[in-house]
């Protein structure tokens, strides 16, 4: 199985995606700005995550995914295919569970370290 359109539609639809989220998150910034909004209340909206935590993220997702490719190698050749998909999509949900139960933990972490200087 040819895997080239997939990666290349793949990328083509999360980079627009990206792109649209990038100009939604800016034109929101500027209404609030324009109309004198912004306060304490509105600033958790904008807080600023670190690099690592979403490094973290996609690094386990990309991780499971790996996984899922090498089980979908080692299955018989006639369930390759689905098997190779579903392990994909069943180890990056659980990559992004496991994050979600670990992320809390990294971040409060991290707000001790800072409020302690």
């Amino acid at each position: 199985m040819n895997y080239t359109d997939t990666i290349q539609m793949g990328i083509v639809f999360f980079t627009i995606g990206f792109v649209f989220k990038l100009i939604m998150d800016y034109s929101m910034k500027k209404k609030l700005i324009e109309k004198g909004l912004v306060d304490e209340n509105v600033k958790h909206l904008f807080k600023y995550s670190s690099p690592a935590s979403g490094s973290l993220k996609w690094g386990m997702v990309l991780l499971g995914i790996g996984i899922a490719v090498i089980i979908g190698r080692l299955v018989p050749y006639h369930w390759s295919d689905e098997a190779t998909v579903a392990s994909m999509f069943i180890l990056a949900g659980l990559a992004l569970i496991v994050y979600y139960a670990i992320a809390p933990k990294i971040t409060n972490g991290r707000d001790k370290d800072s409020s302690s200087n």
